[in-house]
């Protein structure tokens, strides 16, 4: 009887913003795989790795994400409710495996026992983000853009959330930092599973005439957001939020009440339906059967607008057109798909290698401390997602634009920002780390929506995670392989294991590959807007008849 209240929750227009801002709060803690700087010293002075073998552990964390496959696949088979259970134990198992080794706990495990772990810790995620963001674009079918804007963007936060709470309350102590990661994510998904819950399709969050309101909705969330990072960034570059004691108390519950802020749109979506029950109550027949009357030409304009998403009669054996829905295996043999999984391989791959050695690179040009780095590229890449996801869907709308055109200017950038940091002059790494987390943001917030334009929203899950398979592969390939062997050639060995390189010769051959490899990148991507272009003047059309319609009804 609770199951059937919650499904019928989660079919009204306020049910499925409450699902999505249980979504966000998922997302703020499903970043986790993106802290491994903040640890991995601990784990290289604990184990005496030298660091291809360090890097071997941040791969093995990123192959997690190649078994992200089982999510996409049960994703249309079991509830939401059940891949979030999926994904907070193995974050539990991985991250608390991690965190008895670095605490002392127990003695450090094997090699392939800590891979191991690493591996379950990576693959945890895969399994939240699955839920969240297959359930809310499919609940939020004509909001892609925002959506995937929104949840990404949070996910980029989490890195800066995790970093600065542990920073504020525990002195950056790398074991306390581990028990976060282990246990909040369990905690915030046990909720989660009560109410993100997929609505049925063409509900009220697909109706034209709430697209205004959920425009504000968006907007409203997407501040939040921005004030969360801004303060984020606030107490980073002023370092309020370090060094203990009541201020760090009040910065960590400020933060707080911050992210949960959303949880206030959902509530006044529900007083205004409860109010408007109310005023439907005392209302009389004839007003009633009126308002009916009303809305009977916007639902005949919204399907002329192109509101249903069926695809069009095909001949047998005839191929789907790019916008319609694919299978999977329709999908893999597309040239398109290709495209769009090389070009995210160069912008993804080259961003990992940045972040899964931060530590390192610090190291190298001199720094101490590379938490400001870490969370820089986490705010940024907050700034990167939440951005590309809003304005690419504005051009959508407007102008027709492709979007992939705005990874391909992301790759440019990022591009420039490896040169920078190649160069090694002061504060470099700093500016590097910024424009690269932007970057990565962009190329993560814009593939989401565009993989589910291109080949629907049927097989969606598992499409998702075979795009995600770039994770490990560009981990493997830019992270584990090109920085880990050039590095180590640098390197000079240090007594009781391990090794160590400090100057800008460490990673510079690095920085200039890694460059090349983006301009490669860009190439994929100004390719793939060409052959794109016809899906994108469908997509504008439609909003546009859309926009007509509401229009036609105010009037």
């Amino acid at each position: 009887m609770v199951a059937a209240a919650l499904d019928a929750m989660a079919g009204t227009r306020w049910g499925r913003w409450l699902g999505l801002v249980t979504a966000v709060w998922v997302q703020c803690i499903s970043g986790n795989n993106y802290t491994f700087s903040n640890y991995s010293d601990a784990l290289k002075t604990l184990m005496g790795l030298t660091q291809l073998q360090l890097n071997g552990l941040s791969v093995a964390k990123d192959v997690g994400k190649a078994f992200g496959l089982l999510a996409g696949l049960a994703s249309d088979r079991v509830p939401t409710w059940l891949l979030l259970a999926i994904g907070s134990l193995e974050g539990l198992l991985g991250y608390g495996a991690q965190w008895m080794v670095v605490s002392g706990t127990v003695a450090p495990l094997p090699y392939w026992q800590m891979c191991v772990f690493l591996c379950l810790g990576g693959n945890s995620t895969t399994w939240m983000n699955t839920a969240v963001l297959v359930t809310c674009i499919r609940n939020f079918r004509r909001s892609r853009g925002p959506v995937s804007g929104l949840l990404k963007g949070y996910v980029g936060l989490s890195t800066a959330v995790f970093t600065d709470i542990c920073s504020a309350l525990f002195a950056d102590n790398p074991a306390s930092f581990l028990v976060m990661l282990a246990v909040v994510p369990a905690a915030v998904c046990a909720l989660a599973m009560v109410f993100l819950r997929e609505g049925p399709a063409g509900g009220a969050a697909g109706a034209t005439a709430d697209e205004a309101e959920d425009g504000r909705c968006f907007a409203a969330i997407n501040s939040l957001a921005v004030a969360i990072a801004l303060y984020l960034l606030a107490a980073d570059l002023t370092g309020v939020g370090g060094g203990g004691g009541v201020v760090s108390g009040v910065f960590v519950a400020v933060l707080l009440v911050l992210i949960a802020s959303p949880g206030a749109v959902p509530a006044l979506l529900a007083w205004k339906s409860w109010m408007k029950a109310r005023k439907a109550a005392n209302a009389d027949l004839e007003e009633a059967e009126s308002l009916d009357a009303a809305a009977a030409p916007l639902l005949v304009a919204a399907k002329a607008a192109g509101m249903s998403e069926e695809d069009k009669a095909r001949a047998p054996g005839e191929r789907p057109r790019l916008g319609e829905e694919h299978t999977i295996a329709e999908a893999l043999t597309s040239l398109d798909f290709w495209l769009m999984f090389a070009s995210f391989l160069m912008g993804v791959g080259t961003g990992l290698a940045v972040m899964n050695n931060l530590g390192q690179m610090g190291v190298a040009m001199g720094y101490d401390d590379v938490s400001l780095f870490v969370s820089m590229t986490s705010i940024w890449g907050f700034f990167g997602r939440i951005a590309s996801g809003t304005i690419s869907e504005h051009f959508i709308r407007t102008r027709a634009i492709p979007r992939p055109l705005w990874n391909a200017a992301s790759q440019v950038l990022m591009a420039v920002g490896y040169i920078v940091m190649a160069l090694a002059m002061p504060g470099s790494l700093f500016i590097g780390s910024v424009v690269v987390g932007a970057c990565y943001g962009v190329r993560l917030a814009v593939t989401v929506p565009t993989a589910s334009e291109l080949f629907g929203l049927k097989y969606y899950g598992l499409i998702y995670n075979i795009l995600i398979l770039n994770l490990p592969l560009g981990s493997f390939l830019f992270s584990g392989l090109l920085a880990g062997l050039l590095y180590d050639a640098e390197a000079t060995a240090v007594p009781g294991g391990g090794n160590t390189c400090v100057g800008a010769h460490c990673y510079r051959l690095v920085f200039l590959i890694m460059a090349v490899a983006c301009v490669v990148g860009v190439g994929l991507d100004v390719l793939l807007c060409v052959r794109t272009k016809r899906v994108y003047a469908k997509i504008h059309e439609s909003k546009r008849a859309s926009r007509s319609a509401a229009a036609q009804r105010v009037s």
